[in-house]
């Protein structure tokens, strides 16, 4: 019990708003709702920055983390490119309608609890063994390699029916 209060005292203060935001959002995704493009591309852009500043903790001197996150970016690009979004784009205003799903709720909760998870790891052993480092860092760029091909997906297909009027 000890041991778990440590790491939620210990927990940079920024984390806990962040996790009601996201926990918020993924609430509010549960119901049918109208938003700018911007406002839907909020959560995609935390995720990716939170991944990016993975790549600058730990090992410096090997090259191998940056491959991981590298590679497990690239390969979760894809799956998320390909996720389908559904989303009506009102033409006279150019404001986004999206139905409700529980998907937004439960991919925010997850993605949250990997990334604080792989911070308290690397925060418990700080002597960065090189599997941890490689784990942590492919975890997080596959995070950022699914929101950055979520974003592509979204603006592309935001841009084509725009331009379907």
């Amino acid at each position: 019990m000890n041991f778990a209060l440590g790491i939620i005292t210990h927990t940079p203060l920024w984390v806990w708003p962040l996790l009601a935001y996201l926990v918020w959002q993924g609430i509010k995704a549960m119901q049918p709702r109208t938003t700018t493009i911007w406002r839907a591309l909020i959560v995609p852009a935390v995720f990716i920055v939170w991944g990016l500043t993975r790549l600058g903790f730990g090992q410096q001197g090997s090259i191998a983390p940056l491959i991981a996150w590298i590679a497990a970016a690239l390969l979760l690009l894809p799956v998320g490119i390909l996720t389908p979004r559904p989303f009506e784009v009102d033409h006279a205003t150019g404001l986004i309608k999206r139905p409700g799903s529980v998907f937004p709720l439960i991919r925010n909760i997850l993605v949250f609890a990997l990334q604080y998870t792989i911070a308290v790891l690397a925060a418990l052993h700080a002597d960065d063994l090189a599997i941890g480092a490689l784990i942590g860092r492919a975890v997080s760029g596959a995070m950022s390699g699914y929101f950055i091909g979520s974003t592509i997906a979204m603006l592309r297909e935001y841009r084509r029916k725009r331009r379907a009027d």
